[in-house]
């Protein structure tokens, strides 16, 4: 799978509080958390989001508590995958589990700058930064993850998984 998508960039420790606020954990309505995708740390992320959809971060994005509401929220707001130097163990789990491609790279992320057109490529494991001219060699998501992501999250891989035995 190839990505090719402009940025969005944050820095470090963005914990699931400002990802999707408590005061909207009442809804699974994936149209009203997205609506609410980072409010509280980008008054302008509905406008951005239009155009840029890749987010590359910092260490340690997605702290906090456990909430599957939060890459919900960002998957239903039209973000594609994210990029940090590293991730919140539940958070990258939860990520996977809604087929959103998170993947760690501390170079890239350093690298990366806000706005910067980039093309990723899951199979092989490249983030090509087109406007700063650099690539960034990952290692593949494994295979079965690449098949979650591709089916569109961890349930409906299973479910046409069931249909096939």
């Amino acid at each position: 799978m190839i990505i090719k998508e402009k940025v969005i960039k944050y820095g470090e420790n963005v914990d699931t509080d400002v990802i999707i606020p408590a005061r909207y954990l009442n809804t699974s309505a994936e149209d009203e958390l997205a609506s609410h995708c980072f409010e509280d740390l980008d008054e302008n992320f509905r406008e951005k989001v239009k155009g840029h959809r890749v987010i590359v971060a910092g260490h340690n994005f997605g702290c906090g508590s456990s909430r599957e509401h939060a890459p919900l929220s960002i998957k239903a707001s039209g973000i594609k995958a994210i990029i940090a130097k590293s991730f919140a163990r539940i958070f990258f789990r939860n990520a996977i589990n809604i087929g959103l491609p998170v993947l760690v790279s501390p170079e890239a992320a350093d690298f990366i700058k806000d706005g910067d057109e980039l093309e990723i490529d899951l199979d092989k494991g490249k983030i090509s930064d087109i406007t700063g001219g650099r690539v960034f060699d990952i290692p593949p998501l494994p295979d079965f993850i690449q098949k979650i992501i591709d089916s569109g999250g961890y349930i409906k891989f299973t479910s046409m998984n069931i249909k096939k035995t």
